[in-house]
């Protein structure tokens, strides 16, 4: 089993989740890394005594270094510090865990080092998925997934090479599920955050709100799993009990079912191919009183969903502009400049007006990924 571990986003909601697991599994935690929350990184690098902390923001990396001056843990900042914290010595795996594109140049120099990959950034894959899953086969690096939807077909696949037939995808709906397009449009970012099932940071709880969510979940099953569009069916599941299926070749459906807990995959990503006792809870079939449901998206009333699936047939720059317009876009919905229907109105803008290139490298995928965050400013004349 691993025993040492960086968290890239530890105070994020899958960060400090990790944490939890970590000390639950006692393992060593040699780095952590976070935007600006200082107050949490200090509390964290305390209890953990990693040898680096990684700030992005330098003001904050300035603050925390003041903190932790009676401490022997360095405090680094900017870009450089997280892929530092990423490639650190002593670390089996990482826990990708920060949101965005931030992710994907760190994450490739840890694949360089040959070190397991708990993939919870899906912008990864999103953006540069043949390069990430080319690169990891290069240098023999494990990429397992920590997305609970991901972490489900990776069990029920596991030993089962060449006789997998459809993913079945599974997602809960968010907040809207059943609503039409024109009831959303006076949605509030209040509103948008309350997913009935799942606890999750700002950004990611309106992504599944919009099921932009599902579609980035969608690109990334297919590069994760070596899959063509026409291979994932994406299914409504409101009660989030099965995290996902596969149908295999001889028509039988492997399902993995658990309560909605996202430490059960983070454990798993750790303990791999071991599995060992949690904390969370266990599902008590008697109380599914009610029935487990499925259905197919609207994709009328969810065209993000079917934006980003469009994306994933298209391949090449699509699904890296699609990505980091929504960022932008929901990121200036949360702030209240922009209202919820105006995120798929400037998304699907920028993928009109960017996305057909060929993404060959990371530094054309970058290049993509700054155009989209551009564009999506001037549309809305910020």
């Amino acid at each position: 089993m691993i025993q040492s571990i960086s968290i890239l986003g530890s105070t994020g909601s899958i960060g400090r989740q990790t944490v939890a697991v970590a000390e639950h599994l006692g393992l060593t935690v040699r780095a952590i890394t976070t935007n600006r929350n200082v107050r949490l990184a200090e509390e964290q690098a305390r209890r953990l005594h990693p040898a680096l902390v990684a700030v992005t923001d330098a003001a904050a990396a300035k603050e925390l270094r003041v903190a932790l001056a009676d401490t022997d843990i360095a405090v680094e900042s900017g870009e450089r510090a997280l892929c530092e914290a990423a490639v650190i010595s002593g670390a089996q795996a990482v826990v990708t865990a920060v949101s965005g594109a931030v992710g994907l140049r760190p994450t490739l120099e840890a694949i360089e080092k040959g070190r397991r990959i708990a993939l919870a950034n899906k912008e990864t894959l999103v953006c540069a998925g043949e390069i990430v899953m080319r690169s990891a086969q290069q240098y023999g690096a494990e990429i397992v997934p920590v997305d609970s939807e991901h972490s489900a077909i990776f069990q029920c696949l596991t030993g089962r090479a060449g006789e997998l037939k459809k993913i079945l995808l599974t997602g809960s709906g968010g907040p809207f599920r059943g609503w039409t397009r024109a009831q959303t449009a006076s949605v509030t970012p209040e509103q948008a955050v309350k997913h009935p099932n799942w606890s999750m940071g700002a950004k990611i709880s309106v992504d599944s709100a919009t099921m932009m969510n599902k579609g980035l979940e969608f690109i990334e099953a297919m590069h994760l799993f070596g899959v063509t569009p026409d291979e994932i069916e994406v299914l409504i599941h409101p009660e989030s009990v099965v995290h996902s299926m596969v149908e295999l070749v001889d028509g039988t459906v492997i399902a993995q079912l658990g309560v909605p807990d996202m430490t059960l995959p983070i454990q798993y990503a750790l303990t791999y191919p071991a599995r060992t006792e949690s904390r969370g809870d266990r599902l008590d079939f008697t109380q599914l009183t009610n029935g487990l449901h499925f259905y197919a998206p609207d994709l009328d009333a969810l065209p993000c969903l079917a934006l980003a699936m469009r994306c994933a047939r298209a391949g090449g720059a699509a699904p890296s502009v699609m990505n980091a317009a929504n960022e932008v876009a929901v990121g200036l919905f949360l702030s209240h400049k922009i209202g919820y229907h105006m995120i798929y109105d400037s998304v699907a803008a920028a993928v009109e007006a960017l996305g057909a290139g060929p993404a060959p490298d990371l530094d054309t995928i970058l290049a993509a990924d700054r155009a989209a965050r551009e564009f999506v400013t001037a549309y809305f004349h910020l």
